[in-house]
């Protein structure tokens, strides 16, 4: 466990998780000490995710799963740090990391709500530095009187007042698993974010997902500079044009349902 942090300002820790037995302990190292406290909200694990929870933290709830953005506010409730850092379990709070929040959070004039920080995501065994995994990521804020959009994936904050910092040192990321695990995740995120869009009235048509498959490839591998990652980059490249095809290909898929009379049963004899 790491010493006790010597930072003024009270810092929660909050996470959202179901089974992540096989990376979420280097996550609790990273924070376990340093954090004013640890919240984990599991929604269901089965592999002994929990049990590995209890050994760094007693706030610890067992729940349902609303939906990422509804999962992250009832975590948010359970926090009671003047400032909350909102990390996933495949996230790794470095040491030059938590020395330079401890050193912004003490500043004696602070005129942000929102510190942002960047991404070094891993994939395939070396971390991306180009695109759209290495965005700055806000996960730190000010909690009075910020909540999540009631979002099923891709949640965003709200808050009275929004000034962000970006801080230098990264949030190292651990996202995928294996090649299977990258699609499987993004086919996930597609899905349901074609979901909410129909929800709200969108409609999609398989030539506009086509055409988001080839501008978001595009984007990614020569705007974002993916190409100069190799042949990781190039691979992420694709992964995203997939990811933006699925997206509008499932929003095609249900207006095509909805639109598809019920079958009926055959009369009886």
């Amino acid at each position: 466990m790491l010493p006790r942090s010597s930072r003024r300002t009270t810092l929660s820790v909050m996470m959202i998780v179901r089974d992540e037995a096989d990376r979420i302990e280097a996550c609790l190292q990273s924070v376990a000490g340093w954090a004013s406290e640890i919240v984990v909200l599991d929604s269901g694990s089965t592999d002994g995710t929990t049990d590995i929870v209890r050994r760094y933290t007693d706030k610890l709830w067992v729940t349902d799963w609303p939906g990422y953005g509804p999962q992250r506010n009832r975590a948010l409730d359970h926090c009671s740090g003047e400032w909350v850092l909102s990390i996933d379990a495949d996230e790794v709070v470095t040491p030059e990391l938590r020395d330079e929040i401890d050193r912004v959070l003490d500043e004696p004039a602070r005129d942000f709500t929102v510190l942002k920080m960047p991404w070094k995501t891993y994939f395939f065994g070396r971390p991306l530095k180009h695109g759209r995994y290495t965005s700055p990521q806000a996960k730190l804020f000010l909690r009075e009187g910020v909540r999540y959009r009631d979002h099923q994936v891709h949640e965003s904050l709200l808050m009275p007042r929004r000034k962000d910092r970006v801080l230098k040192a990264p949030l190292e990321h651990y996202s995928w698993r294996s090649y299977q695990h990258v699609q499987e995740k993004h086919l996930k995120y597609g899905c349901l974010l074609a979901g909410q869009k129909f929800a709200k009235g969108h409609r999609g048509n398989l030539a506009y997902a086509a055409l988001r498959f080839g501008t978001d490839f595009l984007q990614q591998y020569l705007l974002r500079g993916g190409f100069l990652d190799g042949s990781r980059g190039f691979l992420m490249a694709v992964i995203l044009g997939q990811y933006a095809f699925h997206k509008y290909a499932a929003l095609w898929a249900l207006e095509a349902d909805a639109a598809t009379p019920p079958s009926r049963p055959p009369p009886a004899p």
